[in-house]
């Protein structure tokens, strides 16, 4: 059975990091490349954002007795082909892990300002899972 209180925990830090985010997400690309400090704020909270949501996806796979994903881009994608979230969603969310790796692993080519558009763009994607993870503890017993 799925942890709830532990899962609402994720949930609510969750929620938390994007309302840390926002504020930053709300300067333009120059001024955040130009401010080392609030662009390592939008990279840091991004990336726990995305580890807090993986974070959620294992517990819930382990406690459900899912098979394993190879990586957590793969954790999203369980999820979806279980129908614990939307198929289409979760493919589209799981992308955002590519993301969190390079941003972490200071890959070499990584584009600053296309790094940038796609945290903005693709964003929203955490309150809509937010919303899909609370629906299936609201289900849990």
């Amino acid at each position: 059975m799925v942890d709830k209180e532990t899962v609402s925990k994720k949930l609510t830090r969750i929620s938390e990091y994007l309302d840390e985010l926002m504020p930053f997400l709300a300067y333009d690309n120059h001024t955040l490349k130009t401010n080392k400090e609030k662009l390592r704020n939008v990279e840091r909270i991004f990336q726990l954002i995305v580890d807090e949501a993986c974070d959620i996806n294992s517990h819930i796979i382990a406690e459900k007795n899912f098979e394993l994903p190879d990586d957590y881009r793969g954790s999203f994608t369980i999820l979806g082909q279980r129908l614990v979230l939307p198929l289409q969603f979760a493919e589209k969310i799981g992308v955002s892990v590519g993301l969190r790796n390079g941003i972490v692993h200071r890959y070499e080519k990584m584009d600053v300002d296309r790094m940038l558009n796609d945290i903005r763009q693709n964003i929203g994607d955490y309150t809509e899972y937010v919303r899909h993870i609370k629906n299936v503890l609201d289900k849990e017993k």
